[in-house]
């Protein structure tokens, strides 16, 4: 991969500048993603739940085991993956639709690939870990992308990944109450698109990455207590404060996470 220039950079950032009045968008129009560029690193903003499936998906990935080892993130988004990656020794490559996000991504370490997660343009089995976090449930064919993510695969890699089960609790719980609560952009999710979770074991299976699953949600009392802490910014009180930890749950009808090895 070669450099980004910063020319890249400003011509990235000034191809979709956020407008001064919030356009009504259908549900999951990527061009919510330019309209929210702000949002990305505020940490206590519209996409503060993704900053804590980044820390809770990074767990999952260990620390690089050969020099050069490469990390292919799908959906990458503004890079929120990247500084919880730091250490592990991993070249990051992020790919995203929206280039207003990936510029930031590449402030932030990652190098930008602009395309599309069900056509990847990048070698078949370039990469040690695949990551794919809370992607899948914004891909009209997820399908397609997770074939893409498993052939990015090497012999041995990792892919990691998070998403939305398709169930009536999740279209409950990610829609109609969480685009309610200041963690989830309203309108951001299309719930036709989510993910049920055995055709997604069996998809990766598919393509010889045996994938295991497990829930996760934030843990409650935190969750409880930044709402109180962001209700009192809103009022003139900085937020501040331990964000939400995610923790495992017996049950991924709701929210789950995925990993699995792609066979050699």
């Amino acid at each position: 991969m070669l450099p980004v220039s910063r020319a890249t950079l400003e011509s990235m950032r000034d191809v979709a500048p956020v407008p001064t009045r919030p356009r009504v968008l259908p549900r999951n129009d990527p061009r919510q993603y330019d309209d929210l560029a702000d949002e990305w690193w505020q940490p206590d903003g519209v996409f503060a739940m993704l900053h804590w499936l980044a820390e809770a998906r990074a767990a999952l990935v260990p620390p690089a085991e050969r020099p050069g080892a490469l990390l292919v993130d799908l959906g990458c988004g503004a890079g929120l993956l990247a500084p919880h990656l730091a250490g592990k020794g991993y070249r990051h490559v992020g790919v995203d639709l929206t280039r207003s996000a990936l510029a930031q991504a590449a402030e932030h370490g990652v190098t930008p690939v602009n395309g599309d997660a069900t056509a990847v343009p990048l070698a078949d089995g370039c990469a040690d870990v695949v990551a794919a976090g809370e992607m899948l449930e914004h891909v009209p064919d997820w399908r397609r992308a997770a074939a893409e993510a498993c052939r990015l695969l090497r012999p041995g890699g990792l892919l990691v990944l998070d998403t939305l089960n398709d169930t009536a609790l999740s279209r409950l719980v990610a829609v109609h109450i969480g685009e309610r609560l200041p963690t989830v952009p309203r309108g951001i999710h299309d719930p036709r698109l989510f993910v049920d979770a055995r055709a997604l074991v069996t998809e990766c299976a598919r393509h010889g990455v045996t994938l295991q699953l497990r829930g996760v949600r934030p843990q409650l009392g935190g969750l409880l207590g930044w709402l109180l802490r962001r209700a009192r910014g809103a009022a003139g009180t900085a937020p501040g404060g331990r964000a939400p930890r995610m923790v495992p749950t017996r049950s991924t009808a709701v929210l789950y996470q995925g990993w699995g090895v792609r066979k050699g």
